[in-house]
Parts: structure tokens; C-alpha cells; sequence
């Protein structure tokens, strides 16, 4: 689960963040939980890790904080590999849409295929843009580990 709230001051965050960890322990789940864009907020909090945008891909992470990095590119995906994250989030797949405008291009699936492949199992790739319930097979068959998304889950 990745805690997103890019608004919040690194205080508000890190409780957030303490507060939700509590909420997944209390109910005696196995998700784990990454915070959006800090490592400092993740460690304050003790997330089990952070997902950062590819600038951020040279940031350095502590030993044992999982990593996830949005990829938009084969040398993002690159950089990502360099950072030891353990998944990047690459896409967008199908495009993006938001309030039902385009607002970005879809890499399309050749490209998810290649970036599959050029990790060769250094990372797990996750497709995210655009993906749905129907599409979603698609993105596994491409050789995709898994799917995110935003709207998809939403009901």
C-alpha cells in the first residue's frame, strides 16, 4: 500500500503514516506500506519502505527500507536498478486520463514487454497508467509481476 499525500508537511506525513502502520498491524495484515516520496517521513514513521518518483531515483535509501520507483523510460528503469529498488512502477501503459481528459500517452505493451525483459528479474516490474480489469492479463502476459493503479479499484 503506498501512502500518497504529496501535500503534507514531513510532521503530518510521518504521523500519518505511524498511525495507518498501527492500523495494517492491528488487523494482523501482511501489507506493507511505503510513503510516497520521503524517506525521511517513511523512516520517522517506520514504514517498510518509499516509492519515489525517478527524479528521485539517486536518493540514497537505508538498508531495509523496501524501494519502489516510478519509471517512465528504459533509462529510468536503469537508474532504478542501480538504486536496488525491488519493483519499479513503470508505465504509463495505456496512457493517463484524469477527469477524462488525456493528459499523457500510453508507452503501449511492446514497450512494457521490453522493459520486462531488460531487468532480467532485477526488479519486479509493475505496468500502472491506464490499466483495467481487461487489460490488466494483458500487462501479466507482456511479463509485468503485477498491475497498480488508482481508478481501477476505485468503486
Amino acid at each position: 500500500m503506498q501512502l500518497r499525500e504529496k501535500d503534507l508537511p514531513l510532521e503530518e506525513l510521518s504521523s500519518l503514516a505511524a498511525e495507518m502502520l498501527t492500523a495494517i498491524r492491528t488487523a494482523g495484515g501482511a501489507i506493507k506500506l511505503l510513503v510516497n516520496g520521503s524517506v525521511e517521513a517513511a523512516v520517522r514513521a517506520g514504514a517498510d519502505g518509499v516509492h519515489l518518483p525517478a527524479a528521485m531515483a539517486t536518493t540514497q535509501v537505508p538498508r531495509g527500507l523496501l524501494v519502489s520507483v516510478s519509471c517512465h523510460s528504459l533509462d529510468e528503469l536503469e537508474r532504478a536498478i542501480t538504486l536496488d529498488a525491488e519493483v519499479a512502477l513503470f508505465g504509463p501503459v495505456f496512457g493517463k486520463n484524469i477527469a477524462g481528459e488525456d493528459v499523457q500517452p500510453g508507452i503501449g505493451l511492446g514497450r512494457l514487454r521490453e522493459a520486462c525483459s531488460a531487468t532480467s528479474g532485477r526488479v519486479s516490474v509493475v505496468a500502472l497508467g491506464g490499466v483495467t480489469e481487461q487489460n490488466a492479463t494483458e500487462c501479466i502476459a507482456a511479463g509485468a509481476a503485477g498491475v497498480a493503479g488508482i481508478r481501477m479499484f476505485l468503486r
